[in-house]
């Protein structure tokens, strides 16, 4: 549905030197520094996908989808979405593809979301028939049907959102460009726009590329994503690797009473305790964490229960979020 070969755009923005002065001297010589918002990008993704879009802020997702939708051109490269080139923007090519950005509305902020959706129909010229049976079930999957009429700058961060998803799909796109569709958005409004994507994904076969900074969404949601960091990617593949890469730590986490002695006898735990595994960390609470090779978990809890006395002892899988972080430190690309 989707193929990206070698895509990249760079941007190119002047330098301003500070002061009156400066201004002047940007009238006869001016300085500009080109930035790569997208690398020799290259992917492909099947119908019916649900994929990860993941990497740091300015690392060129937003660009990439935009790039997708014919939004901005590429410099070079290229891009076919169901066959066509997004840099026509033919009208056929814009009626199968939706694009929803968390930062940005598209609905009419002084109108009801129903007024929004009735210009919508026109703008697409949907069969009336075909209008009310999608917004009917759209409205049904989002439990919103209590807050057609009402203003949507009346409405909550959460309501809006789920406003924009209905309003990006009443033309039932084939593909759709979701860019942080969960940002702002309280843990109930999070898990509502997650249960409903994976929902009409699953009863649709639409083709979703999901950009989030919220790792729940990309755990719940999708079983394969593709990771770019400086405009490079790094990574495309299943998230499973990536949750077994973190597989190979554990977080040991215990809190040691220090100067005194546990109600079993246990003496008071050493202050100058070192792991013979691993890297440790004191938190601000007392609490110490330990990064510990998966199979020294066992002989280091012995070690630790050993030495004293502990008030509780936890054994944790490295967090998604430290996988990935790791990925950007190292760049390294990975397929």
């Amino acid at each position: 549905m989707i193929e990206v070969e070698n895509l990249t755009r760079v941007f190119r923005t002047y330098k301003k030197l500070p002061g009156f002065w400066g201004g002047v001297k940007g009238l006869f010589h001016r300085e500009f520094e080109e930035t790569r918002a997208a690398d020799n990008v290259s992917f492909s993704i099947a119908e019916g996908e649900l994929v990860g879009f993941l990497g740091p802020n300015g690392a060129g997702k937003t660009t990439t989808l935009k790039m997708l939708s014919g939004l901005i051109y590429p410099t070079s490269g290229s891009a076919r979405v169901a066959g066509f080139d997004p840099t026509r923007r033919e009208n056929a090519y814009r009626r199968l593809f939706a694009l929803v950005l968390g930062q940005k509305n598209q609905l009419w902020w002084d109108l009801p979301a129903i007024e929004s959706f009735h210009l919508i129909r026109a703008i697409y010229g949907l069969p009336p028939d075909q209008f009310k049976a999608t917004l009917d079930e759209l409205v049904t999957l989002l439990a919103v049907e209590k807050k057609l009429n009402v203003m949507v700058r009346e409405l909550s961060l959460g309501e809006r959102m789920k406003m924009e998803l209905i309003a990006a799909l009443l033309h039932r796109p084939r593909v759709l460009f979701l860019d942080e569709p969960t940002i702002g958005l309280d843990v109930v409004s999070q898990k509502a726009v997650r249960e409903f994507l994976r929902a009409y994904n699953r009863k649709n076969k639409t083709t979703i590329l999901l950009t989030s900074h919220y790792m729940a969404d990309i755990s719940s949601l999708c079983e394969r994503v593709i990771v770019i960091d400086h405009g490079k990617k790094i990574y495309d593949g299943a998230l499973d690797r990536l949750t077994g890469a973190g597989a190979r730590q554990r977080i040991i986490k215990f809190r040691p009473r220090l100067g005194l002695s546990g109600a079993d006898g246990a003496g008071a735990f050493p202050a100058d305790w070192k792991p013979a595994y691993g890297e440790s960390k004191v938190c601000d609470d007392g609490e110490i964490l330990l990064h510990v090779p998966s199979e020294h978990v066992t002989a280091v809890c012995q070690q630790i229960l050993a030495l004293g006395a502990v008030d509780d002892i936890t054994i944790q899988d490295v967090p998604l979020e430290d996988v990935i972080t790791e990925l950007f430190s190292r760049g390294v690309a990975k397929s």
